[in-house]
């Protein structure tokens, strides 16, 4: 089986394309909602209340307040690499354990919105980021979340440039609503299913 790894910035489209991926009879793995089950899970939860404070538990919903942890690790590196540090070992155990579920596919994708600033791109055998102009992007989240500007900016800031992930990555899928992004999905799924 082979193991794809699907990157791109906030608002660039990685779930509209993992979701064309989908339709085609691809498992896909959705890294950044497995990470928020695991904030939220018995051994994780308690940790980050001890590193973040007891303002980041949402009492009356008795879960971590993302949007309160979205603020602070945002806004300072230090805090997002040990939010990082503490997720991403098990959110890859995990990603292991439900690849071994999916051993009849030629090949699964994990998405995953950091996946080469954590430096996880060797665990895949091939990568694909899906890019989009920034102000596309700023636009759609905009629409979508109920986040300000700034904040938004803040996630951005905390990403790669897409010219630094298309360097990195062996694929490139543009979502720019010029280019239509069904082709560009099939080609690669015809590729991967012949490798």
């Amino acid at each position: 089986m082979i193991k794809i790894g699907l990157t791109g910035n906030i608002g660039s489209g990685k779930t509209l394309v993992c979701k064309a991926f989908e339709t085609l009879g691809v498992a896909v793995f959705y890294a950044d909602l497995e990470a928020k089950k695991i904030l939220n899970s018995a051994l994780l939860r308690p940790k980050l209340i001890r590193l973040f404070g007891l303002e980041m538990e949402d009492k009356t919903h008795n879960c971590i307040d993302t949007k309160k942890l979205a603020t602070v690790v945002f806004n300072n590196k230090t805090e997002l690499d040990k939010l990082n540090k503490l997720i991403h070992p098990q959110l890859q155990h995990d990603f292991e354990n439900w690849c071994l579920q999916h051993t009849d596919k030629p090949y699964v994708i994990q998405e995953a919105a950091i996946l080469f600033e954590n430096g996880f791109q060797d665990l895949f055998d091939k990568t694909i980021v899906v890019v989009a102009p920034k102000s596309i992007r700023l636009q759609r989240l905009l629409e979508r979340d109920k986040s300000t500007e700034a904040e938004i900016l803040a996630r951005m800031n905390n990403q790669w440039s897409d010219k630094k992930k298309e360097k990195a990555a062996d694929f490139i899928i543009h979502n720019d609503g010029k280019q239509l992004l069904l082709p560009q999905i099939v080609l690669l799924h015809q590729l991967f299913l012949n490798s």
